[in-house]
């Protein structure tokens, strides 16, 4: 990883030490909730409102642990989550799938593209933060 000119490795060193997770939902609401739940967690949060939008993030900011949501406009749940598993780069990084449907189908399907988990919206703090306890991981 080569580190931005105005970066030191100082400041590489202190931002692997919180876990960065990428929060993809369509909701405001819900990343919002997300970011909050995270951020009180100790998470380091990037926000993406829909699929496009997480490709360029997940590139740019190569988070820990992902939670997308399935249902979203332009570029759905399911695609995104094959597209960042076909890459070899990112292809480690657990994705969870949100969903308001606590459906068989829906699970097994997010399985097929990839997908390490599934939480059900609404879902709670502590949901959320044993989520990411269970899949995160930080690589020092």
């Amino acid at each position: 990883m080569e580190l931005e000119p105005d970066s030191t490795p100082l400041d590489a060193a202190r931002e692997r030490t919180a876990m960065r997770v990428l929060v993809i939902d369509d909701s405001n609401t819900i990343r919002r909730s997300a970011e909050i739940f995270l951020k009180q967690g100790g998470c380091e949060v990037v926000l993406a409102e829909d699929g496009f939008d997480a490709l360029a993030k997940v590139s740019d900011h190569r988070p820990d642990l992902i939670f997308c949501d399935i249902l979203m406009p332009r570029l759905d749940g399911y695609q995104t989550c094959a597209i960042i598993k076909r890459n070899p780069q990112f292809a480690g990084v657990p994705v969870i799938m949100l969903s308001s449907k606590d459906g068989l189908f829906d699970k097994a399907r997010g399985r097929m593209v990839g997908s390490e988990d599934y939480l059900t919206k609404p879902f709670t703090k502590d949901q959320l933060l044993q989520a990411v306890q269970q899949h995160g991981r930080v690589e020092a």
